[in-house]
């Protein structure tokens, strides 16, 4: 981070990872970080990004091909992307670059802006930002795998501007009022508190600092919430979904201005669904095979907003 604007909190940061202890720990850690150890040497690689692809310029030859292949096959399963490490694809769970392409249009220009993005996953989307002229692009996600298969992508990129961590956003120092943009994709619906969650977004960001809020939601025009019990689509750790008037109000609360709905979709099975890189059930099984309006447990089918708001 030296040079960075986020030089001033290294220590504050390396103190909180060094902090959560045990969660630094893996049974199948010892294997991914072989993986990435098996990556083939090179120079520093240029990233590009075709047909939504974060395709990465590296060529080899056959036997390093393989090496490679084998080495990031080690990392999966690949949740977030896609990407292309020279002429391996990996084709991921979701296709993450439909849900950029429905908010890119929505930022403020990302050009010599500072960055956040929370859960990042394996960092697909930092490098969307990163390619869109933001100058510091900082992602924190506690899964250790994706920590590993941003460092596959950061073997041949190496760009020091665009860091990963590996920190839950409530163990993010609170002194650090530094973010132009804060991005939280995916999270909220997993925070048992998202009031809590939505304050600790507030506290990251510089005055006038922009929110780019994801979260699935539930239909409807009234102010209300769904509780979930037990699962939800398949997963677990969910636990209410606002209507979209429900999570406008929340965002106010928490001290955003004019929040503007940017984009609502209903995820379909050809943006998030399984692949040889991502091998074990997905939306398909989470659904009702009588009723795709439905979850299998009998709620809403998952409905994703985008919300963008000013921090007041």
């Amino acid at each position: 981070m030296q040079d960075t604007p986020l030089a001033p909190y290294s220590q504050a940061l390396a103190s909180a990872v060094n902090e959560r202890g045990h969660a630094l720990k893996h049974g199948h850690l010892p294997g991914w970080e072989a993986a990435v150890h098996q990556l083939p040497p090179t120079p520093a690689c240029a990233f590009s990004i075709n047909d939504g692809s974060v395709s990465i310029n590296y060529s080899c030859d056959d036997e390093r091909s393989k090496a490679l292949r084998s080495a990031l096959e080690a990392l999966m399963p690949w949740r977030k992307g896609p990407f292309s490490f020279g002429s391996t694809f990996i084709d991921t769970e979701w296709r993450s670059d439909w849900k950029w392409e429905r908010l890119a249009e929505h930022l403020s220009p990302l050009t010599g802006r500072t960055v956040l993005d929370v859960g990042c996953g394996s960092g697909y989307h930092m490098w969307r930002i990163r390619e869109a002229g933001a100058s510091t692009v900082l992602g924190i996600d506690p899964s250790l795998l994706y920590v590993k298969q941003f460092e596959a992508a950061q073997h041949f990129i190496q760009d020091p501007c665009v860091q990963l961590i590996p920190l839950p956003m409530e163990a993010l120092p609170t002194t650090m009022q530094v973010f132009d943009t804060v991005l939280s994709m995916g999270v909220l619906y997993h925070r048992r508190d998202p009031h809590l969650h939505l304050r600790e977004l507030a506290m990251a960001m510089s005055v006038d600092g922009e929110l780019v809020l994801e979260t699935l939601v539930m239909p409807g025009e009234t102010n209300d919430s769904l509780l979930i019990e037990d699962r939800y689509a398949n997963m677990r750790n969910i636990y209410e979904l606002p209507t979209v008037a429900r999570l406008c109000q929340w965002i106010s609360e928490a001290g955003f201005i004019s929040p503007v709905v940017a984009d609502i979709t209903t995820t379909s099975r050809r943006e998030q669904r399984s692949t040889p890189w991502m091998t074990s059930h997905s939306l398909a099984q989470a659904l009702d095979p009588d009723d795709s309006s439905k979850t299998i447990e009998g709620y809403p089918r998952p409905l994703r907003a985008v919300v963008i708001a000013k921090l007041g």
